[in-house]
């Protein structure tokens, strides 16, 4: 027998909000959630499995549309193991991109501070 979620049981297994998932669910994130006889939705085991992987994307930095872009499809022009791994290159290069530039922020950071600890000693003398 499958287990299954209630809403609030995946929200509290997922640490994301009910509201969350049903954002995620809106946007196309995760699809064919089941509903019990009431309409209630109902989650599988990799419904939340899926949800912790979107949230540890969304961690890295990756936004909703990012994720979208992720989730692709077979399409019979790649494997979706091809595609996924072009496009975790593809974020990569901008994760790299971006510690340069917080790099060259920091550097620059450091130069003020000694400069101005150089203030303080020509002040003091």
């Amino acid at each position: 027998m499958e287990t299954t979620f209630s809403s609030k049981q995946a929200a509290a297994e997922t640490g994301l909000s009910i509201h969350t998932l049903r954002f995620y669910e809106q946007e196309g994130l995760i699809d064919g959630i089941r509903r019990d006889p009431n309409g209630y939705r109902i989650y599988s085991a990799s419904d939340i499995a899926w949800f912790q992987v979107i949230t540890y994307f969304r961690k890295l930095g990756l936004s909703v549309q990012d994720i979208k872009l992720f989730n692709i499809p077979k399409n019979g022009q790649a494997s979706s193991a091809t595609a996924r791994r072009e496009f975790m290159e593809t974020y990569r290069e901008k994760v790299v991109e971006q510690m340069k530039e917080l790099q060259d922020s920091l550097d620059k950071i450091d130069y003020k501070i000694e400069f101005f600890r150089n203030m303080e000693r020509s002040e003091s003398t």
